[in-house]
């Protein structure tokens, strides 16, 4: 399950252009027999994931691809209360006996250095104490780049969202490879 806002989402895709539609098509050709869930709600953060994971848990999720976080900074919340709500979600998920793998974000740029590290941080310590994989950054080789981003230059493109499926599927194969 692709669990996030936005990003997960496809928030200016079609469902076939978003990135769990082409994790889906990438692990067929890999001869992985999986579905892949999209569970990505616009503008949600780590307390309205809180809020919706004990029912999006329902029916045997295997893997959990969580992409929370990219809201709460651009709201400024506390990094400690998204550390906190994320880490709740691990553990609900790890309850239900799923593996997860946790996406990494930066902060957007006029948050402050400070801010920025504390985000850094936030994502490693969480990994690192609750045993999960880390996707470093979930937008890596697509953040700032104008030709693979919409307009807003936050959310990306087709061709941004294909590299995203990449990075996805890079971190997710090992986790998926040791649970065949």
């Amino acid at each position: 399950m692709a669990f996030g806002d936005s990003l997960t989402a496809g928030l200016g895709l079609s469902p076939q252009e978003t990135y769990p539609a082409l994790l889906r098509e990438r692990l067929k050709q890999d001869g992985y027999d999986y579905e892949v869930v999209n569970s990505g709600v616009s503008g949600d953060t780590s307390a309205g994931g809180v809020r919706r994971i004990d029912w999006a848990l329902d029916g045997g999720v295997r893997f959990l691809i969580l992409e929370l976080g990219a809201n709460d900074f651009l709201r400024g919340q506390p990094v400690a209360e998204t550390k906190k709500n994320l880490g709740e979600i691990i553990d609900r998920a790890r309850s239900k006996n799923a593996g997860v793998l946790l996406a990494g974000m930066l902060a957007p740029t006029n948050t402050g250095r400070e801010y920025e590290q504390q985000i850094r941080n936030m994502f490693t310590d969480l990994a690192r104490e609750k045993g999960v994989t880390l996707i470093p950054f979930f937008l890596e080789d697509v953040a700032g780049v104008d030709a693979l981003n919409q307009q807003d230059n936050i959310h990306p493109n087709p061709a941004g969202t294909k590299i995203v499926a990449e990075t996805v599927y890079k971190y997710l194969k090992p986790m998926l490879d040791e649970g065949r």
